[in-house]
C-alpha cells in the first residue's frame, strides 16, 4: 500500500482507499482536493452513465463500475464515499455499512429523520464510522475559530449571526431539487451547512428555533429562503439567514471569494438568471447534467478556504469575524487580523477527519449521530415557519472533542 509523508500530521500515513457513488455536481467540487488528497485514495467509482464511467478511469485512474452492489463487492475498499442525490442517501450508507465500509456521506444526512437514525443505528451495529461532509463546518477557518474559541482567550460565546446570499435556486435544478418533500429547498441542502456551523461553534446542543421560511416563486414552489433563531442549552443564541433567491450575493462583503473559495467575477451579477429564462424543464435538466463530473472541467486547488457568507461570532472579551482567508478579532480597543493559510486544499479537512476516525480511532465531531441533530433543526425550521411557533428540539447528541 502506497505510504506517503502528510504536511498536516508529518507522520507516515496510509491512505484510506475510497470508492465514491455519485459523479454528479458535488462530486464534481471535491474532486480537485480528493485528487490532492494525503488521507484518502479514490480509486474506484460507480456511476450508470459510460462517459462518467471514462472520465473517472481518466482523472483518477481507478475502476469504474456500472453499479453499486459491484462497488460494494470491491474488496479493496475501506470506505464509500455517497455522494448522490438526497433521497439516496440511506438505502445506500445502510448497503455500505452492511458490507462492512466506513461511510462518508454527503450532507445532509438523509431528508427524513427515521431515515437518518436508521443510517446510524446500522453503522453502529457494523462497528463502521459514519461521518456527513463535505459541510461548511469543516472549513478552515471555522476550524480555526473553534480552536481561539476553545483557547479562552475571549470568553465564552454569546452570540452567532451569518447569513448567505447567493443565486442557489436559480442554478439549473433537476425536479426532486424543487420538492421539499425529497429534501429540495434550501433548507437540506444550504441550511444543513449552516446548522452544521452554528451548533460547532455554540459549543451545546440546539433547544429550540423559532423561524420563517419564503416560498416566493411559483415555478420553484419549494423554500428559497428561511430565517431562523436558534437557541442553544448554554444560553448562545444563533441568527440564521440564507436566501437563494439570485439578487443580493453577499460574496461582495468577503471581497469576492465564491463559497467554493475562488476568486468571483462580480461582472458576471444576474448570469444564472438570465440562463434559466427560455430553458424548459428538459433543457434544464440537460444544463444541470453539464455541470457534473466528466462534464464540466476540472478546475485546479481554490486559492482560499470555502466559506458560507458572512459569519461573526461574539465572545465576553472579543468578536470574531470569519472569513475564506482568515480571522478578524475586534476586542475593546484594537483589531487584529489573523490569517488562516490554506495547507493542503480546502476540503481536506474532511478526508483527514475521516481517517483519523478509521486509523486512530479518533472519534469524528460530524459523525452520523451528531448530524442529526442538524437534520433535526432543518425539520423544525419547517414546522416552526408553518405553524409560526417556537420548536422544542429533543436531539442533544453532541461531542465536540
Amino acid at each position: 500500500m502506497a505510504r506517503v509523508i502528510s504536511r498536516l500530521t508529518l507522520k507516515i500515513i496510509d491512505p484510506i482507499r475510497v470508492g465514491v457513488v455519485g459523479l454528479g455536481r458535488g462530486f464534481a467540487l471535491t474532486a480537485p482536493s480528493a485528487l490532492k488528497s494525503e488521507f484518502v485514495d479514490v480509486v474506484a467509482a460507480a456511476a450508470a452513465r459510460d462517459e462518467s464511467q471514462k472520465a473517472f478511469r481518466s482523472v483518477f485512474q481507478g475502476d469504474a463500475y456500472s453499479t453499486y452492489d459491484q462497488l460494494l463487492s470491491d474488496n479493496s475498499l475501506e470506505a464509500i464515499h455517497i455522494a448522490t442525490p438526497h433521497q439516496l442517501h440511506a438505502e445506500m450508507a445502510i448497503a455500505a455499512a452492511e458490507a462492512g465500509k466506513h461511510v462518508l456521506v454527503e450532507k445532509p444526512i438523509a431528508v427524513s429523520l427515521s431515515d437518518a437514525q436508521r443510517m446510524v443505528d446500522t453503522c453502529e451495529r457494523n462497528r463502521v464510522i459514519l461521518i456527513v461532509g463535505p459541510s461548511h463546518s469543516f472549513d478552515g477557518t471555522v476550524l480555526a475559530a473553534k480552536q481561539m474559541i476553545e483557547g479562552g482567550r475571549f470568553g465564552r460565546v454569546l452570540a452567532i449571526n451569518t447569513f448567505n446570499y447567493t443565486d442557489f435556486m436559480y442554478r439549473p435544478r433537476r425536479d426532486e431539487e424543487l420538492r421539499t418533500s425529497d429534501g429540495g429547498g434550501v433548507l437540506f441542502s444550504q441550511g444543513a451547512h449552516q446548522f452544521d456551523i452554528v451548533r460547532l461553534l455554540a459549543g451545546a446542543p440546539a433547544s429550540r428555533v423559532y423561524a420563517s421560511t419564503g416560498r416566493w416563486d411559483r415555478d420553484r414552489d419549494t423554500e428559497i429562503s428561511y430565517q431562523a433563531m436558534i437557541t442553544f442549552t448554554n444560553g448562545v443564541v444563533a441568527q440564521c439567514t440564507y436566501s437563494g433567491f439570485g439578487r443580493f450575493d453577499s460574496d461582495e462583503l468577503l471581497d469576492w471569494v465564491s463559497e467554493t473559495g475562488y476568486e468571483k467575477n462580480p461582472s458576471d451579477y444576474g448570469q444564472s438568471r438570465r440562463s434559466l429564462m427560455d430553458l424548459t424543464r428538459d433543457d434544464e435538466i440537460s444544463a444541470k447534467r453539464s455541470r457534473t463530473f466528466g462534464e464540466s472541467q476540472l478546475r485546479d486547488i481554490a486559492p482560499n478556504y470555502e466559506h458560507f457568507g458572512p459569519l461573526i461570532i461574539q465572545c465576553e472579551h472579543a468578536d470574531l469575524k470569519v472569513g475564506p482567508s482568515g480571522i478578524s478579532v475586534y476586542s475593546n480597543f484594537e483589531k487584529e487580523v489573523v490569517p488562516v493559510p490554506l495547507v493542503t486544499s480546502p476540503r481536506e479537512p474532511v478526508f483527514k477527519a475521516l481517517y483519523d476516525a478509521i486509523r486512530s480511532g479518533t472519534h469524528p465531531i460530524q459523525s452520523g449521530r451528531w448530524c442529526l441533530g442538524t437534520l433535526e433543526v432543518c425539520h423544525a425550521v419547517i414546522e416552526s415557519s408553518e405553524n409560526g411557533k417556537l420548536v422544542h428540539l429533543s436531539r442533544s447528541e453532541i461531542n465536540l472533542s
